[in-house]
């Protein structure tokens, strides 16, 4: 079924409503960001949101900030004394992102790490409960590697972009993010130590879970 304008508006207003300090972070960025399509919305923070709650997630790690939209909302679901982990490369984004944190309360619960994932994640002495990845397309399976015992077991792992506008299914796609992408769901699905899933929601999303 294809998700036109109206029953994206019906879809919202079936959803848990978007937080004000969501709201006026969207707006910041759409005012003042290159590539604001990288936010994540209320969809699919609600569902972040909600997966925290379902696992009881007091360790969740983001790879891929961008303005923190994904990092709050995963924040505003976690069990008393959770900590959010959230590593970008981006330095030029932190006082933005780090303003739009303490406006929403989440100060104490979110760990903002600026640098590169490949070096950030090794040094991160937790077991996460969620791993949310949303970062350097071309470098997904690299993040998957680098964090899978990271995860308790039945812990989860979910990855966004993995559907990247329809590229996978197109063969003539070459492009190094749309390869990225590729060789990553391949990874994932030939993987005996986790069970996935990929769902439909936005620019699509895997939930992997580890056994």
């Amino acid at each position: 079924m294809e998700i036109n304008a109206e029953l994206e508006s019906y879809i919202e207003q079936h959803t848990e409503a978007e937080p004000e300090v969501l709201k006026a972070l969207v707006r910041a960025t759409h005012q003042q960001m290159l590539r604001p399509r990288m936010l994540s919305g209320n969809l699919q923070g609600q569902f972040l949101k909600m997966l925290c709650r379902l696992v009881g997630a007091r360790r969740v790690l983001e790879i891929g900030t961008y303005t923190g939209y994904a990092a709050i909302s995963m924040a505003m679901g976690l069990e008393d004394g959770g900590v959010v982990h959230t590593v970008d490369v981006n330095d030029e984004l932190e006082d933005f992102t780090r303003e739009y944190i303490r406006q929403s309360g989440m100060e104490e619960r979110i760990v903002f790490h600026i640098g590169d994932a490949c070096q950030v994640i090794p040094e991160l002495d937790e077991v996460f409960d969620l791993v949310f990845i949303d970062a350097d397309k071309r470098q997904y399976a690299d993040y998957y590697r680098l964090v899978f015992d990271k995860v308790r077991p039945g812990g989860l792992i979910v990855a966004d972009d993995v559907l990247w506008d329809g590229k996978v299914a197109d063969c003539r796609q070459q492009d190094p993010q749309t390869r990225g992408i590729l060789a990553f769901n391949d990874l994932v699905q030939a993987d005996p130590r986790v069970e996935n899933l990929l769902f439909p929601i936005r620019h699509g999303l895997m939930l992997i879970r580890k056994k």
